[in-house]
């Protein structure tokens, strides 16, 4: 099951990458909802996040809950949200989202397209949150 995010992950696609460690990769969505809307995908692939077994699952949020922390530090929010969809790419993964308003979080909303060195700003921002 090769997905958009396992060439993500493999280094074949290029990516605003956050973070990441053995087992997960946090990176920009290319298309956001808002600015610092991030992926985090685990590495293993597997569509549904509720088939990963217990301590994959339990890492993953670990590992989710750091990155949702430099976010909130990084971009002006109220909160982060989160949200598991996965209809769109068949590769578990978790939207963090920063939130102003119940608005911020409706997939159904024109996506934001940045420059290059506004991803970049972005990503560094985090990063160094």
């Amino acid at each position: 099951m090769s997905s958009i995010f396992s060439k993500i992950i493999s280094g074949e696609i290029p990516s605003y990458k956050i973070a990441e460690d053995d087992k997960h990769i946090a990176f920009l969505d290319a298309m956001p909802l808002v600015k610092g809307h991030t992926l985090v995908v685990p590495k293993i692939e597997t569509d549904l996040i509720f088939d990963l077994d217990s301590d994959d699952y339990k890492e993953l949020w670990a590992f989710t809950q750091n990155i949702a922390k430099q976010i909130r530090k990084a971009v002006p929010c109220k909160r982060v949200g989160v949200a598991v969809v996965g209809l769109e790419v068949p590769h578990a993964h978790i939207h963090l989202i920063p939130l102003n308003s119940m608005d911020d979080l409706n997939f159904k909303n024109v996506r934001l397209i940045f420059t290059p060195d506004e991803y970049k700003e972005i990503q560094e921002s985090i990063i160094n949150a």
